[in-house]
């Protein structure tokens, strides 16, 4: 048998290739949306990929299922049958490569046996794949993949049907129903079984994931907080883990839409044109769709940018939590970008997750060649930041996460998180200054850039707030 996990920095989301040598069959569990890799990797370990495998109904990033049905003649598709009405899978054809599966069904890819388990908690419909190499002569799993149910140092969020998805009153009965499937899924599995999780540390989806790459079942039941409070008392984990789970971006309610109803195949992603000047002007102008100006640096961004653009540093967490949050799917994106090499992978990333408008690209050093509309965005130093004059001249925007903000804030402040502003604009003030901060200037460079795009009146406060990193640091939150 032959394992490959594959891992998407941008996301800290892990796909699996899982092949038989005998045979040169391979299993594919959760993959994104561009599907060419997948296919190489497989190819370049003398592997063909014949059956694609999911584990729920993904938040966070375009499944590839789809497209590998389409692209792969004979491709069997493997898919829970155990959401119920209201999340089950509606984008299939009923057609004799899809199987749908529920508690204990199995299949076999060359000599490698798949056992699926209903896990549910994180979603209703939550498989887990057991997994075990009879052609190797093993008679016992080897391994489960457990998607966004167990992960290293942590447990699946069962919050976000409610906070991403807008499904109401779910959160504490899914808290209830992730409890109980950690307590029986496991219950009789040994310590040695090897956990492979769908994410790693940096992901939405749990609060407190380790970073590294796969762990042990039974490693995780004697330093797993959440798993270990999971066998306590019920009422406590319940309340535990639905505590402190930050606000998810704008773009996971629409993943959940599209995984469960299905979304256009394309075929792969399209490389943009570079744009002209005449291009690049009409975005400035707002006649045509959005900025995303991809350069790391927020100071350098503030300093001097494309009159509208939205600061999404490139290369980092930020930057599919700001596409994703502040552009919608019909916009068309220009890209600004600091390295021409960055292009590809930046189309990539937004592609994951269903941004496939990139009408263009430029870089700043050939921006500078011609006259443009450039603007500057204000910045105040939080250790020179007078809060009280701010509040005499206008407002105070924290956007942090509620959590953060609940304990402890500057008085009076306003409080959005950096990842629903797109949702709120109408709470903010537009006839007053708007003083944004979070925690380093991180999250508050991206807000204060968005706001500005649409007309606000935006200084970004940068630098620590002290007490502000406390309080991240006491919930674990990642600024």
């Amino acid at each position: 048998m032959l394992l490959r996990q594959i891992f998407d920095p941008a996301l800290a989301q892990y796909a699996y290739l899982i092949g038989c040598q005998k045979t040169g069959e391979a299993l594919l569990i959760d993959p994104e949306r561009d599907i060419d890799r997948y296919i190489q990797l497989a190819e370049d370990n003398d592997l063909k990929i014949t059956a694609v495998a999911e584990t729920h109904i993904h938040a966070d990033f375009v499944s590839g299922a789809r497209e590998f049905a389409h692209a792969v003649p004979g491709l069997q598709l493997y898919l829970s049958d155990e959401g119920g009405r209201d999340w089950s899978y509606q984008w299939p054809s009923r057609n004799a490569n899809l199987h749908l599966l529920r508690h204990g069904d199995t299949f076999c890819v060359g000599g490698i046996l798949i056992e699926a388990v209903h896990s549910p908690g994180h979603t209703p419909e939550h498989l887990s794949f057991l997994i075990t190499d009879t052609g190797g002569g093993a008679d016992e799993p080897i391994a489960l993949a457990t998607g966004d149910f167990l992960f290293a140092g942590d447990v699946g969020r069962p919050d976000l049907l409610e906070t991403a998805a807008g499904a109401k009153g779910v959160m504490e009965p899914s808290a209830r129903q992730l409890r109980e499937s950690l307590v029986e899924r496991l219950r009789d599995q040994r310590d040695y079984l090897q956990i492979l999780p769908g994410h790693g540390a940096g992901s939405a989806c749990g609060k407190s994931l380790g970073a590294i790459p796969t762990t042990t079942l039974g490693y995780e039941r004697r330093f797993n907080a959440a798993l270990k409070g999971a066998s306590d008392d019920a009422a406590k984990f319940v309340r535990d883990i639905l505590t402190g789970q930050p606000e998810p971006p704008l773009y996971f309610a629409r993943m959940k839409q599209v995984n469960r109803d299905g979304i256009e195949v394309t075929g792969g992603f399209r490389m943009p044109p570079k744009t002209t000047g005449n291009q690049t002007e009409d975005f400035a102008r707002g006649r045509k769709g959005r900025i995303l100006d991809l350069r790391p640096d927020r100071e350098v961004f503030s300093r001097q940018h494309l009159k509208g653009a939205i600061h999404a540093p490139f290369g980092t967490s930020f930057f599919l939590a700001a596409a994703g949050s502040y552009v919608s799917e019909e916009e068309p994106i220009l890209l600004v970008l600091e390295n021409m090499g960055d292009l590809e992978e930046a189309v990539r990333q937004l592609y994951r997750i269903g941004l496939d408008r990139v009408a263009g690209w430029t870089t700043m050093e050939d921006l500078q060649k011609e006259p443009q509309e450039w603007a500057s965005l204000r910045r105040a130093l939080f250790d020179d930041f007078d809060e009280s004059a701010a509040r005499r001249a206008g407002a105070i925007l924290d956007v942090r996460t509620t959590v953060e903000f609940e304990a402890g804030h500057i008085e009076n402040a306003l409080s959005i998180p950096y990842t629903r502003l797109r949702e709120k604009l109408g709470d903010i003030p537009r006839n007053k200054p708007l003083f944004i901060h979070c925690g380093t200037g991180r999250r508050a460079g991206l807000a204060a850039s968005y706001l500005q795009s649409e007309g606000f009146d935006a200084t970004l406060v940068d630098g620590v707030c002290e007490t502000c990193e406390r309080i991240a640091t006491d919930r674990g939150i990642t600024n």
